[in-house]
């Protein structure tokens, strides 16, 4: 499903290169639940981001169902992630002024069909936050606004989750809860990227990477 090739990744900082990413190889299966860790500034989160076709690489390929990402046009790669790519961030990106409903529905590729608005319900209420549709996430505890972050990243059906420290603003409790969701939707067929400094999920994971110095260091 995902294979990166000599994938690089390189910034200009002050004057100097970094490489945050350094010839990175690697292939996620259909249907795996594969977790990511390393210290801060081994280059995780640009690996999530190159993945996702958020970010363009210096070098190297990623491939998502056997297309180049980046040998697509942007308009192409952004239809790719929305039919096939859901994320998930820790600061959870949410829109303060919407309601949990609309927040949902930002994901939708266009203007909210009836069958988008059908699904954002459902997700709702398997969230445990549909008696708080026209709340706004600021009426949230940090647990509920994640898990409406998650909901909003499953609303296309998409066949991945990439997900950076989903937890790391979290309580063990809220945190399980999360990490919950992540697994049924892996039960369900779903392919799982997480990128994170706890282990809640290693139990449910079928591969523990880790990255140091942008390289692979074990997997």
């Amino acid at each position: 499903m995902i294979h990166c090739s000599e994938l690089t990744k390189t910034f200009r900082r002050n004057g100097s290169e970094v490489v945050s990413l350094d010839r990175v190889s690697l292939e996620i299966v259909a249907g795996e639940f594969v977790v990511v860790r390393g210290p801060s500034g081994s280059g995780k989160t640009t690996l999530l981001l190159s993945i996702g076709g958020m970010q363009q690489p210096s070098a190297g390929t990623v491939t998502l169902d056997g297309e180049n990402l980046y040998a697509m046009s942007s308009t192409e790669r952004a239809r790719a992630r929305a039919d096939k790519v859901g994320f998930v961030f820790q600061m959870f990106h949410l829109v303060p002024y919407l309601s949990l409903l609309e927040n949902i529905l930002l994901a939708a590729p266009a203007w909210p069909s009836v069958e988008a608005r059908t699904r954002a319900n459902e997700l709702l209420e398997q969230f445990g936050l549909a008696k708080r549709a026209t709340h706004r996430p600021d009426e949230l505890s940090a647990g509920e606004r994640q898990r409406l972050a998650v909901a909003r990243a499953m609303l296309n059906r998409p066949g991945v989750l990439l997900a950076d420290e989903p937890t790391g603003n979290l309580d063990p409790e809220n945190a399980a809860s999360v990490i919950g969701h992540f697994t049924e939707f892996h039960k369900a067929g779903g392919t799982v990227v997480l990128v994170t400094h706890g282990t809640a999920a290693d139990s449910v994971a079928s591969r523990v990477i880790r990255l140091e110095q942008g390289r692979l260091a074990g997997d």
